[in-house]
């Protein structure tokens, strides 16, 4: 096993540029599988190798369930990111939190707006052993940090593009 070690503190160090400064950037790429849809048969695989998953419809959308789905991995990228914001806030200030833990729930909706569909989120963080007063400050001090919560208060800056192949019949 690998020597695992917490991220590193420099990253509370505020960046002053003029431009967004990219730290890491990965891709995933979604096939369609045997339906021929990444939602309902798709597999998942990322640009490093490290991730490679079936998606699959769930149960409750009228699927056979027995793999992941869009809510599981956008639920579990939240999570993990917040608690990494957090510990590492916490341990800037020297607070203890062994057995913190964060719970995301995903609600895929239909959108009163438009008819069409939309995510919701809710996050419970557990800071047993914590003073509530300072798990409060915590809590607020890292919804503020990390780039999940900000992503679901401000938007994300999204492109999206066609690749088309120069000539019909190429892939």
């Amino acid at each position: 096993m690998p020597n695992l070690r917490p991220l590193p503190l420099t990253l509370l160090d505020k960046y002053h540029g003029k431009d967004v400064k990219t730290l890491y950037s990965t891709t995933v790429t979604v096939t369609g599988g045997c339906a021929s849809n990444g939602r309902a048969s798709g597999i998942a695989r990322s640009d490093d190798g490290n991730l490679a998953v079936e998606l699959r419809l769930p149960v409750a959308l009228d699927g056979p369930g027995g793999g992941t789905n869009p809510e599981q991995l956008f639920a579990a990228a939240y999570a993990a990111c917040l608690h990494g914001a957090l510990s590492l806030l916490a341990e800037r200030l020297g607070i203890r939190i062994p057995d913190a833990s964060v719970d995301v729930s995903v609600d895929f909706n239909r959108d009163p707006v438009d008819g069409l569909f939309m995510l919701s989120t809710r996050t419970s963080v557990h800071l047993p052993g914590v003073e509530r007063a300072v798990a409060e400050e915590l809590v607020r001090n890292t919804e503020r940090f990390c780039p999940y919560t900000k992503m679901a208060r401000q938007g994300i800056d999204n492109i999206v593009a066609l690749v088309l192949p120069d000539r019909v019949g190429e892939s």
